[in-house]
């Protein structure tokens, strides 16, 4: 059976559950999407196992793409980026106009298909896809700005006029991490397509339905052939394939640090290779003591635990004034049960292996006799899904690993502080912060500690609302990531100034 009619039809939750529920029904074989068209499952020798993150059982095979497939994608995105930077500005944006106009019809698909593939609740992944509709919309009216420039500089002995105008970077590689899949994907390539780039995009191995179910939106939206194709495959493989070929000319890549550091070294003698590197970090939560503690045990929660903690703006580390510390912690514990029960508010984590890491980091915690307010050391091997239960960790040092490093599950560290100054400090000296939550009533303090956070984003007294036209970027590059309006036409174009004599 193949598995694109199968899945777009797959459109409410009762279907998909009844259809994955049938034991008559096998797991389904993704497809490549190259030059609008799905390359038969005869050219895949290598399958990898996707697995459902509530049950554990098989869900999807995703092709592992071999280098010629890699490459053969490469070459179509080259051989189409002549046509598509030509194309004029208002057929870009009509095509983008028209890809959100079909994901609109399909939101509800889309939404049941990445809760399912990733485990968050059909609740945020609802508006996981109205956002990334926003995204073909917002660039599709953002291009039809007109932004070049035209300059005078009057010189000693001759006058020049100097027009400036951006034109596009070239053939992109655009990797995305699991935690967010659809949104990731058309924040990039929403942007790839708007400012003339063409491109090849490789979604992550774990969360590949949603990537699949677009392709067929591109195709059906009429993109030229060529210029957006999707293939599946892991990152040491496919993905270095991908990243380090001479065609591409820009990669755009969200994700882990570990895998940012590998880009940067395997890509280190291709000077022209533009790289925008989404590195995932940590945005503490400052709570303040003249707060109302009840409205801030709320928004703390909700930032700390939202899709169990898998977020790359997730508020897992919670600093909290010491002359509200003791009640604040007990209130959040008592919310934390009464709120998140697993299976209905909480979600599984994402991937066995991810359940691995996040034991491993409480059986850390439990070595430097961490207080467990709630939760637990969850069994070596899961059973029945990869569910974590809700855990609130107090008495971690303030050098601790568990406070240095995102986490990234439903698991809060609660630490004390006593001052402003201090806080900020403790901030400002963990290199991987990248946003943060200020709660405090007080307007003066809001915009005095914002100013002096070195925080990409700040958020005060709320969490996670975004303008896109805002943009994004981390100030003390834990990657070269940037996003948003202005910000993602500096990674997708390039400047050009042509000067011309002034009569």
């Amino acid at each position: 059976m193949e598995a694109l009619p199968t899945l777009w039809q797959l459109d409410t939750l009762g279907r998909a559950v009844n259809y994955l529920n049938n034991p008559a029904n096998k797991p389904l074989r993704l497809q490549n999407f190259i030059e609008n068209q799905f390359l038969d499952c005869a050219h895949t020798s290598e399958w990898i196992d996707s697995f459902d993150p509530r049950s554990g059982n098989l869900l999807v095979h995703v092709p592992r793409s071999p280098p010629n497939v890699v490459e053969y994608a490469i070459n179509v995105a080259s051989c189409a980026f002549r046509a598509w930077s030509q194309t004029p500005t208002q057929m870009r944006s009509v095509i983008l106009f028209r890809i959100a106009s079909i994901m609109e019809q399909k939101k509800e698909m889309f939404a049941i298909w990445e809760s399912i593939d990733q485990g968050k609740s059909l609740v945020r992944a609802r508006g996981e896809v109205e956002s990334s509709i926003r995204h073909f919309r917002f660039f599709a009216r953002y291009i039809l700005q007109d932004e070049s420039a035209v300059r005078l500089n009057k010189g000693r002995r001759e006058s020049t006029l100097a027009h400036e105008s951006r034109v596009p970077g070239g053939v992109y590689a655009i990797v995305t991490s699991w935690n967010m899949p659809l949104y990731l994907l058309s924040s990039n390539i929403a942007p790839c397509l708007a400012f003339g780039c063409t491109g090849v995009a490789k979604p992550s191995e774990l969360t590949s339905m949603t990537a699949f179910l677009l392709s067929e939106v591109l195709r059906q939206a009429r993109v030229p052939p060529g210029v957006i194709n999707i293939i599946f495959g892991d990152g040491p493989g496919t993905g270095s394939t991908l990243i380090t070929s001479p065609l591409i000319q820009g990669v755009s890549f969200t994700g882990g640090a570990k895998t940012g550091i590998q880009i940067r070294k395997d890509t280190a003698a291709d000077l022209h290779k533009r790289l925008s590197l989404e590195l995932r970090g940590s945005s503490p939560i400052l709570v303040f003591g003249d707060v109302e503690v009840n409205e801030a045990v709320y928004s703390a929660a909700f930032a700390a635990f939202e899709s169990s903690g898998q977020l790359c703006l997730s508020g897992s580390l919670i600093y909290v004034h010491r002359t509200i510390y003791k009640q604040f912690l007990f209130r959040l514990t008592q919310f934390f049960q009464k709120a998140y029960r697993m299976q209905k508010e909480l979600g599984p984590v994402v991937s066995a292996e991810h359940y691995a890491k996040i034991r491993s980091q409480l059986v850390q915690a439990d070595e430097e006799h961490a207080n467990f307010e709630i939760g637990e050391i969850p069994n070596e091997v899961p059973e029945h899904g990869f569910w974590i239960s809700p855990t609130v960790l107090s008495n971690v040092r303030p050098d601790s690993l568990l406070v240095r490093e995102e986490i990234f599950g439903p698991v809060a560290v609660v630490c004390p502080f006593d001052s402003d100054e201090e806080v900020v400090k403790l901030c400002n000296d963990n290199p991987n912060i990248m946003g943060a939550v200020l709660l405090t009533d007080d307007l003066r303090r809001l915009r005095r500690v914002g100013e002096h956070l070195n925080a990409g984003l700040v958020w005060g007294p709320c969490w996670l609302g975004r303008e896109l036209g805002a943009g994004f970027n981390d100030p003390r590059a834990i990657g070269m990531g940037r996003e948003g309006g202005v910000h993602s036409r500096d990674v997708f174009t390039r400047l050009r100034a042509v000067h011309v004599p002034s009569f």
